[in-house]
């Protein structure tokens, strides 16, 4: 089942973070349905966090998206070359964003294969944010598509984790974050093979 709308407009992004992991994302590309289960996530806390692109309040036409009502795709581009998704939550104006790192393929293994050029036996597949987005085929088209529509939706399978097997760790690669960059914002199931490797506990 679809996630409601009203799930994303939770206020509280590191919950959701959390929560987002053994949920399925799936996208429909020119009619072909792929899927991941979330394994690995990062939450993002709007305006106050210093690690996100809208700290500060700060508003320019890629961190835009950021501030819709929570429940649309935030897709970016870093270093040039990785589109990266993100999930918008809480209301309009309060941007705050879930970055998904990592997803365990589910759902059309081989149209995963052929994106990413591997097996899925090699956890590169869709270990890391751009590897998770183009494992799914998801570019700068879809940012802003809604979550609850029929091209990029995400869905409760009623897969749960434990509390004990899911790690929470500082994020990675924002340094420039200073003291936010050590806040225990990403989240992982542990000892899946499709979570990113640095800062791996």
């Amino acid at each position: 089942m679809k996630l409601s709308p009203a799930y994303y407009s939770n206020n509280d992004v590191v919950f959701l973070a959390k929560d987002l992991l053994g949920k399925i994302l799936f996208t429909k590309i020119d009619g072909a349905v792929s899927a991941g289960i979330i394994v690995e996530t990062e939450a993002y806390f709007g305006i106050q966090d210093k690690a996100s692109h809208a700290y500060g309040g700060r508003r320019t036409n890629r961190t835009e998206t950021m501030y819709a009502q929570g429940g649309v795709a935030y897709v970016y581009l870093c270093y040039g070359m990785h589109n990266l998704f993100n999930v918008v939550t809480s209301s309009r104006d309060d941007p705050h964003a879930v970055l998904v790192r990592a997803i365990e393929p589910l759902i059309n293994i081989a149209l995963i294969e052929e994106r990413r050029n591997m097996p899925v036996s090699k956890p590169a597949i869709s270990s890391g944010p751009g590897s998770a987005a183009k494992a799914l085929g998801i570019d700068r088209s879809f940012n802003a598509k809604d979550l609850s529509g029929d091209e990029i939706w995400i869905e409760d399978h009623n897969i749960s984790y434990p509390a004990e097997n899911i790690t929470a760790a500082p994020r990675i690669g924002i340094a420039y974050a200073k003291e936010h960059a050590l806040l225990p914002w990403r989240f992982y199931v542990k000892g899946n093979k499709f979570v990113s490797k640095p800062n791996k506990l």
